[in-house]
């Protein structure tokens, strides 16, 4: 299992905020994909990639999954 850095978990943490803020959540997200809410939390939190989960929740709060998630998509 990959190691979870305290920037992992503040970037999962404000993902779940901006969610919330947007009237949405990840369990939201797990529903409209047919997916488990762990799945798609373990994607958040960077346990798991999932462009498909990735770019749901990017959709979610009208940002891309690269905005979101910048270590995960390196630049060039």
């Amino acid at each position: 299992m990959a190691t979870l850095s305290v920037r992992d978990l503040r970037n999962h943490e404000r993902v779940k905020f901006e969610l919330r803020l947007a009237g949405s959540s990840l369990a939201d997200v797990s529903r409209r994909l047919g997916v488990s809410q762990s799945a798609v939390s373990m994607v958040s939190i960077g346990h798991k990639r999932s462009r498909r989960i990735e770019s749901a929740i990017a959709a979610e709060l009208g940002k891309s999954p690269e905005a979101l998630w910048p270590k995960r998509y390196p630049r060039g």
